[in-house]
């Protein structure tokens, strides 16, 4: 029977988290007004090449930006909003883990739930970092959309503080399971970026083939190009696939401290190595193969939906050394 402070504890964490949840909701609409904001601001910008054009200020201005144009002028108010509210959940989310952890004892993630709420603290964490490096706060609603469903999918796993199992009494499950979780963060990343890269080459397609929805209300008009979301994706992939390198070879370390040998084609062993299979012909056919464009978009998205399937399927269908999930 858990100490009453290790109840209370309990308690209080799982009211930051769905607090937490609340505040990622609030982040998520603000973010999709300012998405919705930059689709009219695509609309002015355009008028306004119309308007100089007729005053005589050249045909170069009428042009379509090759990508979009990220700097077009809206308001950011919505998107400031959007960031602000993300870092109050960000915090909410970060008591919810640190009074888990120190409820149990340990860290916690070591059961499904436990690894959803701290999975998505990192998701959070890289995208509120990667801000001070570069804007993407048109990424704002995607990440806290992603993030609220997870967290708020969590809640089916939801299990009491328990003690670790024997195999999970190791030093490599602080590694092993933080790294991971800090792999997936930065694929989710490339993987919104992915995802956009697709609708706007698509756009670009269209635009080019025909001139007239070149001025049709897009808030895609406002993004980068497709090209450019490309290569930021690809920068995320590689950092996230190093992590996954690391993971997949702590992992093996680890399943031969528990288990006596470092591979045995267990279930999540086997699907650990199909990602990293993903990502390494991903990285490696757009360097070097010239799979750029749509295809390597879709070797990212595939990747990223593998991991998914990974931390979700087969950790509640398949049987396994790795049946940690703590459902029943």
């Amino acid at each position: 029977m858990l100490p009453d402070h290790a109840v209370a504890l309990d308690t209080w964490s799982v009211i930051s988290l769905w607090t937490a949840i609340a505040v990622y909701a609030l982040a998520f609409i603000a973010y999709a007004v300012d998405l919705a904001r930059r689709s009219e601001a695509s609309v002015r910008m355009k008028d306004r090449r119309a308007e100089l054009v007729a005053a005589g200020g050249g045909s170069a201005l009428a042009e379509e930006p090759t990508g979009g144009d990220p700097a077009a002028p809206h308001n950011p108010v919505m998107a400031r909003i959007g960031t602000t509210l993300t870092w109050i959940a960000f915090l909410l989310h970060l008591a919810a883990a640190v009074m888990r952890g120190i409820g149990a004892g340990r860290v916690p993630w070591s059961n499904m739930y436990e690894f959803a709420m701290m999975g998505t603290l990192l998701v959070t964490g890289v995208y509120l970092g990667v801000l001070f490096w570069k804007d993407l706060r048109y990424l704002g609603a995607f990440m806290t959309g992603l993030v609220t469903v997870l967290l708020g999918a969590s809640s089916m796993f939801y299990v009491e503080i328990t003690p670790l199992m024997d195999p999970l009494k190791s030093v490599w499950l602080i590694i092993h399971v933080f790294v991971a979780s800090l792999a997936t963060a930065f694929l989710a990343l490339g993987f919104a970026l992915s995802v956009l890269q697709l609708l706007q080459a698509r756009r670009e397609r269209r635009a080019v083939e025909d001139e007239s929805l070149a001025t049709k209300k897009s808030l895609l008009r406002t993004l980068p190009s497709g090209e450019a979301l490309e290569g930021l994706a690809y920068r995320f992939a590689i950092i996230g696939f190093i992590f996954w390198t690391f993971t997949l070879i702590a992992g093996s370390i680890w399943a031969q401290d528990a288990w006596g040998r470092y591979w045995g084609f267990d279930t999540k062993e086997v699907w650990t190595f199909i990602i990293w299979v993903l990502y390494a012909g991903y990285i490696h056919a757009r360097a070097t193969r010239g799979w750029q464009g749509t295809r390597s978009a879709w070797l990212s998205i595939v990747g990223f939906v593998a991991v998914l399937f990974n931390f979700t399927i087969v950790n509640m269908f398949f049987e396994g050394l790795h049946a940690y999930s703590g459902l029943e």
